[in-house]
């Protein structure tokens, strides 16, 4: 069969896969913000609304676990919003609903026959990015060449999810090789941005992106080698982490770049609700990971660590913030976003230094190159078997409009194909030098926090906008440089896009670069009309605990404060 071919063969499978019962009337596309359909749309009960309308997963969790609310009742509600959200921004690729009810059936049977949950998560629905294998089901990741290629085991995550107790119900859209910060692909086609239809969900995890922002999911599983869980969950107003380098386990998925260990790929939660990220990440790492991947890390859940011990208790915090990386300024809605958090935390009582970007521009300029190094091979070893194109732009085919730096960075052109190994240890030796130096840089601050430590944490954009236009979204400097420092990373939103407030503005001084100009020159709120706005908390690497729970108190002190 041709390409084209099988990607017909593959969405008529998909289309059959749907309830016939479960089609909504979709509005138009002139409707951008379709957030309020699932609610408007009569397909769901007002107990299925109730449901998938609780934002506290640990309030889903309680219910589930008392008997109030059986495993086939959040199931059915979860599925049946994430069916609406499918068709109002194509989210969605493997969907299973016999498989998954199945599965909640056994979880309730379990409760009333033991009295007892099965584990943490007994019960609750979880989405997964098209690149976790589940057994007797496809994963494409993107590529048409990968239809077909049905998994004969479960991922390794999908296993510990399922021994706590989860319900894996459907796999969501991610782009093409997942190398990009957008998503779009052959074979299932583009995600759109549930709060304005113009704009991108981000990516890679742009599926889970806009399937959570419609509450088609309580608790959705990302990947991260650049950005890609913070991305989307930053453009569609969620929580989002990016654990360190083998915290939660990665054997047995789909990926690309396999084999480069310098700056890997990690799996992390994406959720409405803080308590979600949390209570993930302390389900999956009481699976003891490390029994079942050799490479997750030996590490229990660390109590201490989540209460602060290492930052005075969590008492008088001093955060740094990155107003911008010394080679593109935010956008006056970022800008504002920043502000409104500098505001909330120091009137909760926290100290707020002014986070130098120091050797941003070099770690941004190294780690483009390894993945680069091999990436052109990569890609065309899993599709010349059938000649699938290889996607080299996100921009709508009728617009040919973009900033010209996109392919450059998100794709490798001829001198990227191929170099030594030799060459690559030396990329590898100077990202770990790079690393030493700001490991030295950050031990340095404690000269001008006043709380005796270095500072706590840092407080960044997710990038220097709102989520674009489709195909516009080129700049993933603000997250792919804590990759190449492996630091943990915790979106928290703050706002949205207000045309009366976030109006284009006069720029004193010079600008970094022609670069920076033109993203200047180029704001227009009106562009981002209704657009989320988050910010990235960072922390060391290995201190998932403690990011967690310092973005828990910038969320409180957000949610306080008077604006």
């Amino acid at each position: 069969m041709s390409w084209k071919a099988l990607v017909e063969e593959k969405r008529q499978r998909q289309a059959a896969s749907i309830p016939q019962d479960w089609l909504i009337k979709t509005p138009p596309a002139s409707q951008l913000d379709v957030i309020p359909v699932p609610a408007e749309c009569g397909l769901l009960s007002p107990q299925e609304l109730e449901i998938t309308d609780t934002i506290d997963v640990g309030v889903l969790l309680r219910k589930l676990a008392s008997g109030e609310w059986s495993a086939v009742e959040v199931t059915t509600a979860f599925y049946k919003r994430a069916i609406v959200a499918h068709q109002l921004v194509n989210c969605l690729t493997e969907i299973f609903v016999e498989k998954a009810l199945a599965r909640a059936a056994e979880l309730d049977a379990y409760l009333k026959t033991n009295g007892k949950v099965v584990g943490p998560l007994h019960g609750l629905p979880i989405s997964l990015k098209d690149q976790h294998r589940i057994k007797g089901l496809e994963t494409t990741m993107g590529y048409v060449s990968w239809i077909g290629q049905y998994a004969d085991k479960n991922s390794v995550l999908v296993d510990v999810l399922y021994e706590a107790g989860a319900v894996p119900f459907v796999q969501t859209n991610v782009p093409q090789t997942l190398m990009w910060p957008e998503t779009f692909n052959n074979v299932f086609g583009r995600t759109l941005n549930p709060h304005n239809r113009t704009l991108t969900s981000g990516g890679s995890s742009g599926g889970e992106g806009a399937l959570i922002a419609l509450r088609g999911s309580p608790l959705g599983v990302g990947s991260d080698v650049g950005g890609s869980i913070r991305i989307p969950s930053t453009f569609n107003g969620l929580y989002g982490l990016r654990p360190s380098f083998n915290r939660v386990p990665y054997a047995g998925a789909t990926n690309s770049l396999e084999g480069q260990e310098s700056v890997v790929s990690v799996f992390g939660p994406i959720s409405n609700s803080l308590n979600g990220i949390k209570l993930f990440m302390q389900a999956v790492i009481a699976g003891k990971p490390w029994l079942k991947d050799p490479r997750a890390l030996r590490k229990v859940w660390d109590d201490d660590a989540y209460a602060l011990g290492d930052h005075g208790g969590g008492k008088g915090l001093c955060f740094g913030i990155l107003w911008d990386d010394g080679q593109v300024v935010p956008h006056p809605p970022v800008r504002r976003a920043l502000e409104m958090v500098q505001a909330a935390i120091q009137n909760a009582g926290h100290k707020v230094v002014k986070w130098e970007p120091f050797k941003h521009k070099e770690i941004c300029t190294l780690l483009p190159k390894i993945w680069n190094a091999a990436s052109a091979e990569d890609f065309e070893a899993v599709t010349s078997a059938i000649k699938e194109p290889i996607i080299s732009s996100m921009v709508p085919s009728e617009d040919d409009s973009t900033i010209e730096t996109e392919v450059s960075l998100f794709r490798p052109d001829e001198k990227d194909k191929g170099i030594s190994a030799y060459q690559m240890w030396q990329l590898h030796k100077e990202l770990l030098s790079l690393r030493q130096e700001y490991l030295d840089h950050w031990e340095g601050t404690v000269s001008i926090t006043g709380t005796g430590r270095p500072v706590d944490a840092i407080i960044c954009p997710s990038a220097p906008y709102a989520a674009p236009p489709h195909g516009k979204n080129w700049n993933v400097d603000y997250t792919m440089v804590w990759n190449s420092l492996d630091s943990v990373a915790c979106v928290v939103p703050v706002t949205k896009v207000d045309i009366s407030r976030d109006v284009a503005t006069q720029r004193e001084g010079t600008f970094y670069s022609d670069i920076d100009k033109r993203h200047f020159e180029s704001y227009d709120p009106e562009i981002y009309t209704n657009a989320p706005i988050g910010v990235q908390v960072i922390g060391r690497p290995q201190e998932e605990e403690a990011v967690i729970a310092m973005a828990e108190i910038i969320d409180a002190a957000l949610s306080g404060f008077k604006k």
